[in-house]
């Protein structure tokens, strides 16, 4: 079944699970050759396709273009070979924010032949050696500005014997850019198997061992040749902006990948906040935006202030959480643009169920992409009747591998990916969210999905975001409790909160509405914006 390896060092295709816990792959239509390098693709083939001159990045205070891009990201493959003995399966880390020189060095990694792990800048020590330890890890990339944790890692790790710094900024000014100045531009990029490994993507918000799902260099380009393609009609003249880290997969797609496999521009910030997303759109005419509800709300009371202009955006996609019914009614009824929710995972890659334009309605996840199949289970793996909530089910091109982890037997079974998400489909066969599995809300018998209650909240011109969650309770066994953060925080009071329960009583059945409101600052985040449910149930517990 796997194609031909070019990996001296096979530690990555000797850890992928066996072929029988493999999920079933739909691969019609993603039809790729033997030998295949993403990052060749997404770089000098592009040049060779006459995209030399055109921006491929946008990024403190620089633009460079495909040219550029390639031979930087040759120079810096030269330089890891010739001078610091990197092999074509070894694996690299890279740790950085989101900025044109991680783009770089992960391209220039993946033209050696390298399996690189992209990590977020926040990460402790702690939390990199279990990563280190895991993928068995000898060499690391880092911005110099952030080289602290990684070196104490290096320090008491057995295995990362190197941490080469590079310049996050545009000076060059580091040990890896000082090495890559004086190679030659061009570079025999090592001609990997398209089932080679080339990106391990260790899952977020998980507690105890990470996970690292482990994806090859064609699934690269399927998800910008499923996704980007089909849903946001991806042209040249694009430029990208967003907020999710490039150490997720969905920002590594949605800010490299995407940008790049089409000739289109990425624009690059560490410090995505909405005013500085609203402050790129409006200097470089982005057209198309990933971020996460909360941002878009930003950007709409910005846009109310006059403070905003947004006209230049094309396509707006809902990032991390599950975008709320009442922000899509707002962004599309203010803006007039299309706002794209849908819903992806790292173990799949991207995005797999995604709404269309011209389709794209309130509280609706879409349908699957091209290629893929989607339905909604019971715990026997049972197809429910529409209507019913149950579990989400997929197949397609991509599918979960995990790294030597016994947890691919609970993500796969029967040959579909368990997304962990409860899901309804209506009798036209779109898909609608329900919540997270382990964030349904059984209360006194009944099933109440905690984004549903949400979405009710955020209709209450008082409430700037919410998370909701299930609490125990001794009559009811669990009730539902709200976190809210308020518009304004000094009317927090407990007539507010008692307000907030008739509105919620009045927009969804009343057996849903939250029997505890607490008001609060702000809500736990992931750096992409998701809320962190787990841990204000973990607070609880404390």
């Amino acid at each position: 079944m796997l194609g031909p390896t070019s990996h001296v060092d096979t530690f990555a295709r000797d850890n992928l699970p066996p072929l029988d816990q493999w999920p079933e792959l739909l691969l019609d239509g993603f039809d790729y050759p033997d030998y295949l390098n993403a990052a060749v693709e997404l770089t000098d083939r592009m040049v060779e396709k006459g995209f030399g001159d055109h921006t491929a990045l946008i990024g403190n205070g620089r633009r460079r273009t495909y040219k550029e891009l390639a031979d930087w990201t040759n120079r810096i493959a030269r330089a890891l070979v010739e001078d610091y003995g990197l092999k074509p399966g070894n694996r690299v880390l890279i740790r950085s924010a989101n900025n044109p020189a991680m783009v770089a060095c992960w391209l220039a990694a993946t033209k050696a032949g390298a399996v690189v792990v992209n990590t977020m800048p926040m990460l402790r020590a702690g939390e990199l050696a279990k990563i280190v330890d895991k993928a068995e890890i000898s060499i690391a990339l880092c911005d110099t500005r952030l080289m602290d944790e990684l070196v104490a890692t290096a320090k008491e790790s057995q295995f990362l014997s190197q941490v080469i710094g590079f310049d996050g900024t545009a000076n060059h000014d580091a040990e890896l850019d000082r090495a890559a100045l004086n190679k030659p531009v061009r570079f025999d990029a090592v001609k990997t198997g398209r089932d080679d490994v080339a990106l391990l993507g260790f899952t977020s918000g998980s507690t105890g061992v990470p996970k690292a799902t482990m994806h090859f260099h064609r699934d690269l380009l399927i998800i910008a040749d499923a996704y980007a393609k089909e849903v946001l009609n991806v042209t040249p003249e694009d430029v990208f902006v967003g907020s999710p880290p490039l150490a997720f997969t969905f920002g590594l797609g949605g800010l490299a990948i995407f940008p790049l496999r089409f000739g289109a521009a990425a624009t690059l910030l560490e410090n995505a906040t909405p005013p500085k997303m609203m402050e790129i759109i409006e200097t470089f005419k982005a057209t198309i935006c990933f971020t996460a509800p909360t941002a878009y709300r930003a950007m709409l009371a910005a846009m109310d202030q006059g403070k905003a202009d947004l006209s230049s955006l094309r396509i707006a996609v809902s990032a991390g959480e599950t975008l709320p019914g009442p922000v899509f009614e707002e962004w599309t009824s203010k803006t007039g643009k299309p706002i794209l929710d849908g819903i992806g995972a790292t173990e799949m890659l991207h995005i797999f169920i995604s709404n269309r334009l011209g389709e794209a309605k309130p509280y609706c996840t879409g349908q699957p992409l091209t290629g893929y199949k989607a339905i909604i289970v019971d715990e026997a793996m049972n197809e429910v009747p529409r209507g019913v909530i149950g579990r989400l089910a997929v197949k397609g091109p991509i599918g979960c591998r995990y790294m030597a982890d016994d947890r691919q037997a609970e993500y796969v079974r029967d040959g579909w990916n368990l997304t962990g998400d409860s899901f309804t489909q209506d009798e036209d066969g779109y898909f609608h969210f329900a919540a997270r599995s382990d964030d349904m809300i059984v209360s006194a018998g009944y099933n109440i999905a905690g984004p549903e209650v949400e979405a009710a909240l955020l209709k209450h011109e008082a409430v700037l975001e919410c998370a909701v969650i299930g609490v125990p309770d001794e009559e009811r066994g669990h009730i539902v409790q709200a976190h809210v953060v308020l518009t304004d925080k000094t009317q927090a009071c407990d007539a507010l909160a008692k307000l907030l329960q008739e509105h919620v009583k009045a927009v969804i059945a009343p057996y849903k509405y939250p029997r505890s409101i607490i008001f609060a600052d702000a809500l736990p985040k992931t750096e992409s914006g998701k809320i962190q449910r787990f841990r204000l149930k973990q607070d609880r517990a404390a």
